[in-house]
């Protein structure tokens, strides 16, 4: 058994993601797309098991979150924002249920 704490954290707008600090989650207010790959790298690499991202955020970063597909952690979750939304959270959701279970029940 490890003795790791994982963490997690949540990225994107400050109006977005302030509030999941209320929830004890480590909030990163950022729009920045370089800023916001550089910082999914050092989370990574400091035992954030679980990154929420705003979906313009990830839109930002798609590239670095596309090499952590295959990861097993961190887990990167692409959340709604505000505002901004593109929809690519609720398609990845479609797709993972689609993936576990053989269809989309979610339609």
């Amino acid at each position: 058994m490890s003795d790791t704490n994982y963490k997690t954290a949540v990225i994107g707008d400050t109006a977005s993601v302030s509030g999941f600090a209320a929830l004890g989650l480590s909030v990163f207010c950022e729009t920045d797309g370089t800023k916001i790959s550089k910082l999914i790298n050092r989370l990574a690499a400091n035992d954030f098991a679980v990154i929420y991202i705003t979906e313009p955020a990830a839109a930002l970063a798609a590239d670095t979150i596309k090499n952590y597909r295959s990861s097993r952690l961190p887990s990167i979750v692409l959340i709604p924002a505000v505002k901004g939304n593109t929809g690519d959270g609720m398609r990845a959701l479609h797709e993972a249920v689609e993936k576990a279970v053989g269809s989309d029940i979610l339609n």
